[in-house]
């Protein structure tokens, strides 16, 4: 399909193509695969949409939707746009202080939850939130208590959607007919680095074109497979799992559970998959894990052919040839080690597979791709639908996001910010005009990214161009660039790097529990908590490797080798997006660490050898605790 039409129109049409003859979508529930075609997905909609419209459901109101990625899910999301209706999906894992913020800016009226769990924190601020009429939820158990008159079950709302439309049999198409290609198709909120989230107003005209630039650059077909796993609140799935799917008419599949992800992937095999950088970072963890509690000679055999694969690699990225011994060990290498591997993370049918989000390190990045994945950079944004540029397949570079894509056009402003005009373009933000026209000028989005393109034609994002400074040398200071590197490690989950305006760059970091507990398990060193582990001389040595690694590699770059590591402290707590340090999409806030943490910062720029710290944390229920620790500071070695 290459005509746009909003997603209402083309639903009715992929029914009428497909019928019940191919899937739309699949989620496994109790360990079975459920199935449903297109004609399923149309008649589970149309239910739902009529049963919206018996409670008053009207054109432009606004409906919360939140919970793990479920098809009722995505079906209510549909049915709200059948009505010319507004969804407005919502991360899962927020804290009840941000669901407020959001329903109150929206305006939603409606709500659609997964579960009990999502249920209660909607029903917590129904009285904070007037506008917010009904309630709905999807997964009964532990619901049968619950008397509200405005709470309601989803299978309820079709019931009541059925009655309604044999006593009304036009309303459905009417309403569907009447839906045009500038009215809103979503309201997807920003993850809020700086401040309140904003709420990027794009209407089916740039989703739909955004689905078919995607759908035309890589000549994707209705026989893909794709893996609807992230939230639902984030653009990535929304443009993936819901606006290709449903524009190409591909199948989405929804895991059993977050936690059965990589499991899931390998009894359907996906042909392509979309996952934000901390995703691959968590596959490489787990499998350099395995791989520390596989025999001798397993993993004498893993490291010596991953070597293999990184310099076959490396040469391919420089367009260099592979000489013919490589070439022979790589081959052995795919037949003992590459393909098991991809077997194991579910990606033996993968042909496409794209990061995006936020930068990439280049070693995780060339590692997945040693494995012979089609790993790939794409550069998109909320205010995009995710489209500005993606990498060709033959011609990758680990440190950039590719060449514009058709129709793109891509430009750099005297600052050195990247500015893009997108078939994808937002059309402002909700309720905020001020934001908007500082963004939006001329037709171009200020993308708030400082980069330049290449001789190549690609374009290289160095950070964020707020974040992006100078020591008082003079040497430039991208912290992300230096934080990507150091989270290659297994070891180390997130990292901060300082240095504006001052001498040296120093750094928290986080340690990946589960990682390095493992680590410690297997040498026999005793641990009580997070605190006491991270503290341990030894993971200290651990994680001193890993940042003695960045500042050999930073040592070969000339702009960056003032800007190597001189001092680091291991954080008594994982950053957490409850405690405000992190977005949902784990971006770091940089203004709020470097206030709550001011004095770590200033002892890492002093002659102290360890600073003591007083903090509360946030449980997942809510709970707070205080923990008193003292954190070492060690010096790190500079070449």
């Amino acid at each position: 399909m290459t005509e746009a039409k909003p997603f209402p129109q083309i639903l009715v049409e992929n029914a009428e193509k497909f019928g019940d003859r191919k899937p739309a979508m699949r989620e496994k529930d109790y360990g079975i695969w459920q199935t449903y075609t297109w004609k399923d997905y149309l008649d589970q909609v149309r239910d739902f949409a009529l049963g919206l419209a018996s409670l008053g459901f009207k054109r432009g109101d606004k409906m919360a939707i939140i919970g793990d990625n479920r098809p009722q899910l995505y079906w209510g999301m549909a049915a709200c746009q059948c009505l010319g209706g507004v969804p407005v999906p919502l991360y899962q894992d927020a804290i009840e202080k941000e669901l407020h913020y959001i329903l109150e800016h929206s305006e939603a009226k409606w709500a659609l939850a997964e579960d009990q769990e999502q249920s209660d924190k909607l029903l917590g601020l129904k009285n904070e939130c007037p506008n917010l009429e009904y309630i709905f939820y999807d997964d009964p158990k532990g619901m049968r208590n619950y008397t509200e008159p405005f709470l309601m079950a989803f299978t309820k709302v079709q019931e009541m959607g059925r009655k309604f439309g044999q006593e009304n049999p036009d309303y459905f198409m009417d309403e569907i007919n009447k839906g045009q290609l500038d009215d809103l198709a979503i309201i997807a909120y920003t993850s809020g680095t700086t401040g309140n989230p904003k709420g990027v107003m794009l209407p089916h005209r740039s989703v739909v074109n955004a689905a078919i630039g995607f759908i035309q650059f890589e000549d994707l077909t209705a026989d893909e497979e794709v893996m609807a796993y992230l939230p639902m609140a984030w653009i990535g799935d929304h443009i993936f799992s819901y606006g290709m799917a449903m524009v190409a008419g591909f199948v989405a599949n929804c895991p059993e559970d977050t936690s059965t992800v990589v499991h899931d992937m390998r009894e359907i095999g996906p042909t392509f998959i979309f996952c934000p950088p901390r995703i691959w970072e968590n596959w490489l963890t787990q499998v350099m894990i395995k791989m520390e509690d596989a025999a001798w000679v397993k993993r004498k055999m893993f490291h010596f052919f991953m070597n293999v694969a990184e310099r076959v690699e490396k040469l391919r990225i420089a367009r260099q040839p592979v000489p013919a011994s490589l070439s022979f060990l790589y081959r052995l290498g795919r037949f003992l080690v590459y393909a098991p591997l991809k077997d194991n993370l579910g990606m033996r049918r993968v042909r496409i597979a794209y990061t995006a989000g936020e930068a990439i390190g280049p070693e995780i990045f060339e590692f997945f791709r040693s494995l012979g994945i089609n790993l790939k950079q794409l550069y998109g944004m909320t205010e995009s639908c995710a489209l500005v540029s993606i990498q060709k397949n033959d011609d990758i570079d680990s440190e950039t996001v590719g060449t514009p894509v058709p129709g793109v056009d891509i430009k750099i402003s005297e600052k050195g910010e990247v500015l893009y005009k997108s078939p994808g373009n937002f059309i402002g933000y909700y309720k905020n005009p001020e934001a908007t026209e500082e963004t939006l000028e001329d037709g171009y989005v200020h993308s708030g990214d400082a980069g330049y393109m290449t001789e190549r034609g690609h374009l290289k994002i160095i950070d964020r161009a707020k974040d992006v400074s100078k020591l008082t040398d003079g040497t430039l200071f991208a912290p992300k660039y230096i934080e990507n590197k150091l989270k290659f490690s297994p070891y180390i989950k997130e990292a901060v790097a300082h240095g504006e305006g001052r001498d040296y760059v120093a750094g928290f970091i986080d340690i990946d529990y589960g990682a390095v507990g493992n680590w410690a398990e297997r040498r026999h060193i005793p641990y009580t908590s997070y605190t006491d582990l991270a503290q341990k001389p030894q993971v200290y040595d651990l994680v001193y490797e890993a940042v003695i690694r960045v500042n050999k590699s930073l040592s070969e770059d000339e702009r960056l080798k003032g800007a190597q590591i001189r001092r680091f402290l291991l954080l008594h707590k994982e950053l957490d997006p409850d405690d405000g340090e992190i977005t949902r999409t784990r971006k770091v806030r940089r203004r709020f660490i470097a206030e709550k943490y001011g004095d770590l910062i200033e002892a890492l720029y002093s002659d102290k050898d360890s600073v003591k710290v007083d903090a509360v944390i946030t449980y997942e229920d809510g709970r707070k605790a205080n923990i008193k620790a003292e954190l070492a500071i060690r010096d790190a070695e500079t070449f």
